[in-house]
């Protein structure tokens, strides 16, 4: 055995090597850590147990056959966080530059399996240069493989991407099919075509920071959920994520009590409406006040800020937390926020965590450049999302709950199952201004003094509609609760929820219209 033992060991070296010393070192030196490094920062210590360390690729030409590589460019396996085990992968960047050939992707499609048959999340950490041109057609059928398990664990396990370097072509795609992307500030790229066949960055018009970085996802396509400030930081980002879902689709997410009274006065709430329903007001403050130790996971905040979406706790239970921000576009629903919403909502939806919804909105965003854009298809996105999901939801309208878009924010008729609201509420087809100038227009064009006319039937207006009583007298809410009591009544209703089950028809799926 003496003879083969040496020939193991050789092999794990070789494996624990990556590109070799030389590379590691300039690795390390340009303040970036290695691919085994960030698996050992990520994971509890010594949990983490390899598979396929010994892999390597097969293909002869382009003289590839004078490089052989174990591992070939990505560490995978599984181990534990805070002891929950998970499986994660990470791209080595010293290895053929991290790209993507036929047996790299083989070895991700496999970790990636596995987690779907063990029923547990999978960490992804990227950091390559697409596929690898040396492999040809067989690097593109080993990804296109790849990239469809990654479907087939969408919505079964939880999924969590760290872009921490540059990421191109189909590594990107299989980035953004994940459940949540944290991009580290400064190297973390993504680029679905080169940056060198793109025409600004080639031309040295744009960096390719400004094309594909951290900041540009985060606030202008929406791929990134969070920014990361180190390494360290995307390690921290996850794993409190992923301490509000469960480990796979069929679980309960992970019960955490605080401490934070159940039954805790809010006398802030009462004061953060303003009298004058035309100022706005920060709704991040009414979330943190009512949610357990005021801490609140807010997801995309650069992105559609008019829209808060985010991650809490009441009672220890985790909810999905969706909201109008009315000091962004008065609260307004625009293309933006609405796939915003619906995607948080779908992915609530799936991992079994109950919604809260916080309301103030005047209405959907008019103009050309959102009915050109599609703002017909994509709100409809977001009461989709609603009305399809069947957790526990729970909704509290803080002011102004206006027409379509108030239909669109978890109402009661979307089968929301417990909707009240403060008494700042209002509840109605649209704005009183904007009611009686169609309502009453021909009365208005007439009038001898047509302001003070206005002023008079707008005030009428308001005392018919301007109140949450016409809904609650209709049922439509549940009740009309002081705003200092919201946390408690949110609490003993997500409680007697926890256990709902709705039953539907059989079907292939939705159309929900992407």
């Amino acid at each position: 055995m003496g003879d083969k033992a040496e020939d193991l060991a050789w092999r794990r070296k070789q494996a624990l090597a990556g590109g070799g010393i030389a590379r590691v070192e300039a690795f390390r030196a340009a303040g970036r850590a290695t691919a085994r490094e960030r698996i050992d920062a990520l994971l509890d210590p010594d949990s983490f147990i390899e598979i396929d360390a010994l892999v390597s690729h097969r293909n002869h030409d382009n003289n590839m056959h004078m490089h052989p590589q174990f591992g070939d460019g990505v560490v995978a396996g599984h181990g534990s966080v805070d002891g929950r085990r998970v499986f994660c992968f990470s791209q080595d960047f010293t290895v053929f530059g991290g790209s993507m050939g036929e047996m790299h992707a083989n070895k991700i499609s496999k970790v990636v399996e596995m987690a779907e048959r063990a029923r547990l999340p999978i960490i992804c950490i990227w950091d390559g240069g697409g596929q690898r041109a040396h492999d040809g057609v067989h690097s593109l059928a080993a990804t296109g493989e790849m990239l469809d398990y990654f479907v087939s664990c969408s919505g079964r396990v939880p999924m969590i991407s760290l872009v921490l370097g540059p990421v191109v072509g189909v590594s990107a795609l299989a980035a953004a099919l994940t459940d949540f992307v944290i991009l580290g500030e400064g190297r973390g790229q993504l680029f679905l075509s080169s940056p060198l066949e793109t025409e600004e960055t080639a031309s040295g018009e744009m960096t390719t920071e400004e094309v594909g970085g951290a900041q540009m996802h985060a606030s202008r396509s929406g791929i990134s959920c969070l920014t990361a400030s180190d390494e360290d930081d995307a390690m921290e980002i996850a794993v409190e994520l992923l301490s509000y879902f469960p480990d796979y689709c069929g679980a309960s997410p992970p019960h955490l009590d605080s401490g934070d009274p159940h039954d805790r006065d809010c006398p802030e709430l009462g004061t953060i409406v303003p009298h004058d329903s035309n100022r706005p007001y920060d709704m991040t403050k009414v979330i943190q006040t009512t949610v357990d130790d005021g801490h609140f996971v807010e997801l995309f905040p650069s992105y559609a800020d008019n829209m808060i979406i985010g991650l809490a706790r009441l009672a220890g239970h985790p909810v999905g937390i969706i909201a109008n921000q009315p000091k962004v576009l008065a609260g307004c629903l625009d293309i933006d926020a609405s796939i915003k919403a619906a995607r948080f909502i779908r992915t609530c939806d799936a991992f079994n965590i109950p919604l809260l919804s916080f309301v103030d909105v005047p209405g959907f965003l008019p103009g050309t450049v959102q009915e050109w854009g599609g703002i017909i298809r994509h709100g409809a996105k977001m009461l989709y999302a609603y009305a399809e999901a069947t957790v526990p939801m729970m909704t509290v309208v803080t002011r102004k709950a206006y027409g379509g878009a108030y239909l669109a924010m978890s109402c009661k008729h979307l089968e929301s199952d417990y909707n009240v609201a403060w008494p700042t509420g209002e509840l109605a087809v649209m704005g009183a201004e904007g009611a009686v100038n169609i309502i009453h227009r021909r009365e208005l064009k007439e009038a001898e003094d047509p302001q003070s006319t206005h002023a008079e039937l707008v005030k009428d207006y308001k005392n018919k509609f301007g109140d949450p009583y016409v809904a609650a007298r209709n049922g439509w809410l549940d009740d009309v609760i002081e705003p200092n009591e919201t946390r408690l009544r949110l609490i003993r209703a997500l409680k007697s929820l926890l256990s709902k089950r709705v039953w539907q028809p059989p079907r292939k799926h939705g159309n929900i219209p992407l």
